[in-house]
């Protein structure tokens, strides 16, 4: 018969080679989502919007940066990098030259004054 200590040493001897041997492997909880879906499950807690948050950064910084703080893995980092860019890109509108009103051909300066009413 085995006495009680050398039981316990031999379950955590047990324990042990099965902690060692046993590895599970990691199950990345953000394969196969969308690029949007990525934003809306770990980002949009703190911004409410994807736009701006690339703030004209090159895709490979942005990649870095969101890899090394706020992804799962490489190919999430990768798809948040290129979702963020491609909604900033489609939100640059017509430019400011081009949203303005171009001006008579005699080149007034200011605006004219409202015309009269008439029967007054």
């Amino acid at each position: 018969m085995t006495s009680l200590p050398q039981l316990g040493r031999a379950l955590a001897a047990l324990g042990i080679v099965a902690v060692l041997t046993g590895t599970a492997d990691a199950q990345n909880l953000d394969q196969g989502k969308s690029a949007a879906k990525l934003f809306t499950d770990g980002c949009a807690t703190c911004h409410r919007s994807p736009r701006g948050l690339a703030k004209g950064r090159m895709n490979l910084t942005l990649y870095w940066f969101l890899k090394e703080h706020y992804s799962s893995g490489p190919d999430s980092a990768q798809a948040l990098a290129s979702y963020l860019q491609s909604v900033d890109s489609n939100q640059r509108g017509p430019s400011r030259t081009a949203a303005k009103p171009s001006r008579a051909a005699g080149g007034a300066s200011r605006p004219r004054p409202p015309a009269p009413v008439p029967g007054r």
